[in-house]
């Protein structure tokens, strides 16, 4: 969904937007009250099922609600908006503002930032799991007998969650709002049922109880912490969808109705487990009156699916992010819906995503043992958000670094707690997660630099463009008609395809125009700052075409827009000429051998320039190159 809303957005627009942000911000996060608890008193793991637990369990998780989701993210992070756009490639490149191109500072805050970029593709495979999972095993509430069908109708239920990705969200995504509002306010009548039975859990407000857990309960606290992780994933969703809906709908709609919701829901929770133990094999389902229990599950897994589709999205988004800033290569990427540039499938990530997700629910069986793989991956993506946010407070809000120091060390301390909390379940299924985050990581990085380096290699020794056409006038070769269009990394330098087209063809097209594209590290290049267009002699042109990493490339209708500076590209009389490298891996210091032949595979494999930057295929020369690398 694209939504590029103003931030003095009022009324019913405001409500609206608020509405929207329910469905799309608030499902992963909204949907934790279904394994959260349970996984604390009757997980892998379990903790006592006593008063003082129970009561420090919960001030656990409400100030861990309050310092990393209210404060953290939604008072903190959401100020570091890169033109209206947040999420983790916005930080890094917000990070990277004031930074000297190729300075240490740089490379550790972009090796940082890429990390934690690759740990969201871990718990973005989770997540689908663990919810629809969590949902779907009320059924073993309602009916003991149907818990052999747990397994295949979860199955079911993701199997047709992905394959109807590539219809896009439009059609369901104007019930995502009003189904999760229906969900929050369940959520609050739920747990404000038990609360009214048993009032003195409101005591757990007080951090005194999470304090005195924390000092009395030493393997135990730390186990406890591992878990209350798991009440604030989605909180990253905050910050990455602030494009779509501006900070005050967001804000708002934590404040007034999720949050209150969530923590009347966790202390009803609470509530029912002083009052009868035997509810903490599910205590969620527990908390609903017998004639409710299906409806609550039907409304729970509306609710997972919410949750798991945002997940989804969040990934093709950061996916065409990631492409556009070169830290993966160009893939197929289809626009499902006319008016929402936002709405985007990728093919080949929705099937990858799939089956690790199939495979997961086939491997845990259970959302017990999915929670074990669950945590580590968000705690690690919080940790980095809160250290590219130091960088970003200190050099570009002016803070300076003690100020920005004394405010995230809070924060981090926090969260280093909860990662060392989570490293513990790398035997029980931490590892996936881990082991997906590090294989994005090492990807990311080698395409980026094996892409510097091929770029290297096809510029080392390559003429100037000025003095190439100097070289001309001495013997100008035939000039025919229409205009000629050839891409380039370096619009200073001659490309290779021209001077194959030159030395095979022996022709040159009336107008040459050597095109380089420039993706800058904003979410968005104004139209008139797209082009900057220099005149040569000969009628040869330098164009460089700037977006930012959540514009839609199309060149054509680029070069159509610089009629009026004088450069005439009529698509009709127009012939793109585009580079095909063939690279060959060699031994050399730059970069490990089997990175390169990572580089290679990923190369061979990448996406269509043609398709990638809308040029018809039909008006296409492509000519070939080997490259040493």
């Amino acid at each position: 969904m694209e939504h590029r809303p103003s931030s003095e957005a009022r009324g019913k627009e405001l409500a609206l937007l608020c509405l929207g942000a329910l469905g799309v911000v608030y499902g992963d996060i909204g949907t934790s009250p279904l394994y959260a608890m349970k996984e604390v008193f009757a997980g892998n793991h379990p903790i006592a099922l006593e008063r003082a637990n129970v009561l420090g369990s919960l001030s656990l998780f409400f100030w861990a609600l309050i310092i990393i989701v209210a404060v953290k993210y939604v008072i903190f992070i959401m100020r570091a908006d890169n033109r209206g756009e947040g999420g983790i490639m916005a930080l890094i490149a917000l990070a990277l503002r004031d930074t000297r191109p190729g300075s240490r500072s740089q490379a550790v805050v972009l090796g940082v930032g890429i990390l934690g970029a690759a740990m969201f593709y871990g718990d973005g495979m989770v997540t689908p799991a663990i919810s629809v999972l969590s949902a779907v095993e009320g059924l073993q509430i309602a009916a003991p007998a149907l818990h052999h069908v747990v397994l295949p109708v979860s199955l079911t239920v993701l199997l047709i969650l992905f394959y109807l990705q590539h219809h896009g969200t439009t059609l369901v995504g104007h019930a995502f709002g009003p189904v999760m509002l229906v969900w929050f306010v369940v959520l609050a009548l739920l747990g404000l049922n038990q609360i009214l039975d048993a009032p003195e859990v409101l005591a757990a407000l007080s951090p005194a109880y999470a304090i005195s857990f924390l000092v009395h309960h030493h393997a135990m606290a730390l186990v406890a912490m591992g878990n209350v992780v798991l009440a604030i994933t989605g909180a990253e969703a905050l910050y990455a969808d602030m494009g779509h809906f501006g900070r005050k709908p967001i804000r708002r709609s934590w404040f007034l109705l999720v949050l209150p919701a969530l923590v009347l829901n966790y202390f009803g929770q609470g509530a029912l487990l002083l009052r009868d133990p035997s509810a903490m094999q599910n205590p969620f389902y527990f908390m609903a009156p017998e004639w409710a229990l299906y409806p609550m599950l039907g409304l729970a897994t509306l609710a997972t699916v919410i949750a798991s589709q945002s997940v989804i999205s969040g990934a093709f988004s950061i996916t065409r992010q990631a492409i556009q800033l070169g830290f993966l290569p160009r893939m197929e990427v289809r626009h499902t819906s006319e008016r929402e540039q936002g709405q985007i499938y990728i093919p080949v990530l929705n099937w990858a995503l799939m089956a690790a997700v199939m495979l997961l629910v086939l491997g845990f069986r259970s959302s017990n043992n999915l929670a074990a793989a669950y945590g580590l991956a968000v705690t690690g993506d919080m940790v980095i958000t809160s250290l590219l946010a130091t960088v970003v407070a200190a050099r570009v809000w002016g803070w300076g670094w003690a100020r920005a120091v004394a405010l995230f060390a809070c924060f981090l301390a926090v969260e280093l707690t909860f990662l060392t909390a989570n490293v513990l379940k790398i035997p029980d299924g931490g590892w996936f997660p881990l082991c997906v985050g590090l294989v994005v990581f090492v990807v990311m990085l080698t395409w980026k630099q094996g892409r510097e380096l091929l770029i290297e290699r096809l510029e080392g020794g390559r003429m100037s463009l000025v003095g190439f056409i100097e070289s001309l006038r001495g013997g100008m070769p035939l000039r025919v008609p229409g205009t000629a269009v050839f891409l380039n990394a370096h619009p200073d330098r001659v490309p290779h395809a021209l001077l194959h087209n030159l030395m095979h063809n022996k022709i040159l097209h009336e107008r040459v125009v050597v095109a380089s594209v420039h993706f800058e590290d904003v979410p968005y290049v104004p139209p008139e700052e797209r082009l900057e267009i220099r005149e040569l002699p000969e009628n040869f042109w330098q164009v460089i075409v700037r977006y930012g990493f959540m514009d839609e490339p199309d060149l054509p209708a680029a070069l159509v827009g610089a009629a009026p500076r004088g450069l005439e590209c009529e698509p009709l009389a127009t012939s793109w000429f585009l580079g095909r490298e063939t690279v060959i891996p060699r031994p050399s210091p730059e970069m490990r051998q089997w990175r390169k032949r990572i580089f290679v595979a990923l190369h061979r494999n990448a996406g269509s320039v043609t398709a990638f930057f809308k040029i018809p295929p039909n008006r296409v020369v492509e000519l070939g190159t080997q490259v040493l690398l």
